[in-house]
């Protein structure tokens, strides 16, 4: 068995670990304009970036639009989830195919889908001067409810296969049963699926939460150049300034924030489900 555990293992610490080591190794250089990256090894590029106001709230509007978009994105895809894993017959395949299709369009398509939808001169747009509601156009993209949108559409699959996988693994008859004894639907939801389904909400929660976090083409195209998250500050510190040193440095703050956000979240999860 670990023969055949061996090449997948390489292959990871090939293509992911090497790379994160050698990154980790940039961001303890210093930059210099003139030539580029100084070997060293302090910690000054960490300290400038969790000193400076503009990436503290950089970092503060990465994790409000991470929150809400992961929120947002459970209260939508549990009925949906629900409901895919309880269906029957060939609809079903249907609909998982149908769930599964918005993740064969990429992100940038999408959000170019949404410039259409909410541009000035877009559809909600057009429709709300055609009823006579509006006179004028309604500021609607480079918003941040605009990037909320765009990054729920995105993980929105995500969170419903998730769900869906775990709400299968429970028993009909265990709902049958507390509907029998006279137990309200909403009552059957709080005390039976939703504590069931916890293991679901934890994974689809904590996947849609690392994709939110490192979310970057829909809120360049969503946000506009004023809204910024830490993805694209990452990007615009290897690309535009090339200082990778402090590029890297903020990378793996995005990191270290998100996977500890997550592994704190879902322990609280998972203490009230063993609770």
């Amino acid at each position: 068995m670990p023969a055949l555990i061996l090449p997948a293992t390489l292959l990871v610490l090939l293509m992911m670990v090497a790379p994160m080591v050698l990154l980790f190794r940039y961001s303890l250089n210093l930059y210099s304009p003139t030539e580029l990256m100084i070997e060293a090894f302090t910690a000054r590029n960490y300290l400038s970036a969790v000193t400076d106001s503009y990436y503290r709230e950089v970092m503060g509007t990465t994790l409000q639009v991470a929150f809400f978009s992961t929120l947002i994105a459970l209260t939508a895809g549990f009925p949906a989830a629900y409901a895919l894993a309880r269906m029957r017959g060939r609809w079903k395949a249907w609909l998982t195919l149908l769930t599964v299709f918005p993740l064969m369009v990429g992100n940038v398509v999408r959000a170019a889908g949404w410039m259409t939808l909410l541009g000035n001169t877009g559809v909600v747009n057009a429709g709300l001067r055609a009823t006579g509601l509006l006179s004028g156009p309604v500021q609607l993209m480079y918003t941040p409810g605009a990037v909320v949108a765009g990054i729920v559409t995105v993980v929105l699959p995500y969170m419903i296969l998730t769900l869906s996988s775990v709400i299968e693994g429970i028993p009909r008859n265990v709902e049958e049963a507390a509907q029998n004894m006279g137990a309200r639907p909403f009552t059957v939801f709080r005390r039976i699926i939703f504590p069931l389904a916890l293991p679901g909400v934890v994974a689809g929660s904590a996947l849609v939460f690392i994709l939110c976090m490192n979310a970057y083409a829909t809120p360049v195209l969503l946000g506009g150049a004023q809204f910024k998250m830490m993805a694209p500050a990452v990007y615009d510190q290897f690309v535009r300034t090339t200082n990778w040193p402090f590029g890297a440095a903020l990378a793996f703050i995005l990191l270290a924030v998100t996977l500890g956000l997550t592994v704190a979240g879902s322990a609280l999860l998972q203490r009230r489900y063993r609770r």
